[in-house]
């Protein structure tokens, strides 16, 4: 097919889609209806061309573009081609998608570019609760048991007092007294 046949070919569906369009507009919902399902194809294939992406991706930006359209269509001038207005509208929705798809491309990184976070175990928490235990191994018992029980393990200050037979401000003042001596420790102070 030449260029010419093929430009004849355009502009003929061209006016049939904006036939279509403005009997929709003047009031003939079948007409309106087809120039809808007619658009589909044209649309689908105006995407697929810029936009790379998956089959669900540029049917849900046919759909908006279709609602844009339909929501806008009493903003249509008729003595311009049609094709011009459906597409502005189309690219506009593109920008919109490609928008939505940066953020969340920004927020969201994928795993394959994240190898190196599964290449070797993260050993902190562990070398943590080493070097915590060590801390505690040297405090008396009265301060190391409330501080295990009630900050590390959860537990009330209530069932603390009874697992451990020391009376509730036992508890307390075991818990306080352990994490100012704990922070000493830290510090080199003690």
């Amino acid at each position: 097919m030449d260029r010419t046949t093929s430009n004849t070919g355009a502009r003929a569906k061209e006016t049939h889609l904006q036939a279509l369009f403005l009997s929709g507009l003047d009031g003939d919902e079948a007409a309106y209806r087809q120039f809808l399902m007619e658009l589909c194809p044209h649309l689908r294939g105006f995407l697929r061309r810029r936009l790379n992406a998956q089959p669900g991706d540029i049917e849900d930006v046919v759909q908006e573009v279709l609602l844009a359209v339909h929501n806008g269509r009493q903003t249509y001038r008729r003595e311009e081609p049609l094709t011009a207005w459906v597409h502005a509208i189309a690219r506009y929705k593109l920008t919109d998608y490609f928008r939505a798809r940066s953020r969340h491309d920004a927020l969201n990184d994928p795993l394959d570019d994240a190898a190196e976070l599964f290449a070797a175990p993260d050993l902190e928490p562990a070398q943590a609760k080493r070097d915590l235990g060590k801390l505690l191994d040297k405090l008396p018992e009265r301060q190391r048991l409330p501080i295990v029980h009630v900050k590390l393990e959860g537990r009330s200050i209530s069932e603390t007092a009874r697992m451990t037979g020391l009376s509730e401000s036992a508890v307390k003042i075991g818990v306080h007294r352990g994490l100012k001596a704990l922070a000493a420790k830290i510090r080199g102070t003690r």
